[in-house]
């Protein structure tokens, strides 16, 4: 015979009550902990706690190893001995490019005495990746692994979902733009787990322009370490700024965030492990490469005179725009093949303080570097052309504001 809905359900709940055993739950501590990092007035304090936790193990680690271990083993030993072994000598422009330009001293060229200021294609090609970098991206890829593996990262995109969905993305995002922070590379390639065009090409502009990557972070905490704090505010100032307007002008949606929260759980040593060594093998096939070529690229342009005739085209610009010295032409064009050189060049030139802040933050929010370049392109032509039209004017708009806070503040 049919039943009727009600019967049906009457039905149901008479078998229900004859076969399931109600009793008083008691959550288990992963559980709670697990509600505590999902909840915004316990999640947030927790968040900012992991976040500063997260940053002092990565500044301590790798000024660890960099000023305890490697400085000493490329200033003090490498570089004595590749100077005195390389054939030439600082007025030979292989040696120039090579191993060190020197630098006037009381009038007379001298031979440098650190890797940061040689800048010769295996002195500064390999201190700046495996002296400065590699510490800094090791231990924060270490950590990125762990919070995965635990099940941290879910949790926090639920967090921050809200305040994401105010520049076009959601909670998702917060992914790439922490991976950013290792390496733009695999950031802009994580951008496909959001679902939109727009939300993609939103993420890849801001991470472009925005967000430096380890390699960069490393080399500022080791020669500007004073000055990251302000510099850091103001990119994540311009990040959230720029994604507002731009969540405004394009069009296209942003779907809510479905998304699975693992309980937490004890990090496999082998996965960690793994996902390590992926992303470091990634960099050094990438990084290395590339800032050696930008070490001999940078050395023609100086050798040949290029970078004085850039400087001189652009020094107007640069001096009465941005208020930052004309020298600064020569990290900028570096940047395009890596960030982390540049700043260590500027770290050579003579600047007060806010000429400092100023350039590294152009420098951060210039031309994203050549592998993040190639990367955006695969990702599409449109999105690049885009993405370089905004990275052209927020330079500008932006590096020209910074400028006039100085000049506000009346330290310019």
């Amino acid at each position: 015979m049919e039943l009727t809905v009600d019967k049906r359900w009457d039905l149901i709940d008479k078998i229900s009550k004859q076969t399931v055993k109600f009793k008083k739950y008691k959550s288990t501590l992963k559980e709670v902990i697990g509600e505590l990092t999902v909840k915004p007035l316990t999640g947030i304090p927790i968040a900012i706690a992991v976040l500063y936790g997260f940053w002092s193990v990565f500044s301590s680690f790798a000024g660890f190893f960099t000023d305890g271990f490697l400085v000493k083993l490329f200033d003090e030993h490498w570089l004595p001995w590749i100077q005195g072994a390389f054939p030439g000598g600082l007025h030979n422009w292989f040696y120039n490019l090579m191993v060190d330009v020197g630098h006037i001293q009381n009038g007379a060229l001298v031979p440098s005495n650190s890797c940061f200021e040689s800048f010769g294609a295996l002195t500064s090609g390999l201190f700046v990746p495996f002296g400065v970098v590699l510490p800094a991206i090791f231990i924060f890829y270490l950590m990125m692994a762990v919070l995965e593996d635990v099940g941290y990262l879910p949790r926090l995109a639920v967090l921050v979902d809200t305040v994401l969905h105010k520049i076009g993305l959601h909670g998702y995002a917060i992914v790439p733009t922490i991976l950013g922070f290792g390496c733009n590379v695999p950031a802009v390639t994580a951008t496909r787990i959001l679902e939109t065009r727009k939300q993609r090409f939103l993420m890849m502009t801001l991470l472009g322009i925005f967000i430096p990557c380890g390699a960069q972070l490393g080399i500022m905490q080791e020669v500007i370490p004073e000055y990251m704090g302000l510099i850091i505010l103001y990119l994540l100032f311009g990040y959230f700024v720029t994604g507002f307007i731009l969540n405004k002008v394009f069009p296209g949606k942003t779907p809510e965030i479905l998304i699975d929260v693992p309980p937490y759980q004890k990090p496999l040593t082998r996965n960690v492990m793994t996902k390590v060594w992926v992303r470091l093998s990634g960099f050094l096939k990438i990084a290395v490469p590339f800032v050696i070529l930008g070490c001999l690229i940078v050395g023609v342009m100086y050798l040949t005179g290029t970078m004085d005739w850039l400087a001189n085209l652009f020094g107007p610009i640069f001096t009465h725009w941005f208020g930052v010295p004309k020298e600064t032409v020569g990290p900028l064009v570096a940047a395009f093949m890596r960030k982390d050189l540049a700043v260590a060049q500027l770290s050579a030139i003579e600047m007060t303080k806010y000429q400092m802040v100023t350039s590294v933050v152009l420098v951060s929010i210039y031309f994203p570097c050549l592998a993040t370049f190639a990367m955006i392109l695969k990702e599409g032509g449109k999105e690049l052309l885009g993405a370089l039209a905004v990275l052209v004017a927020s330079t500008f708009i932006y590096g020209g504001l910074i400028h006039l806070i100085w000049i506000l503040l009346g330290v310019a």
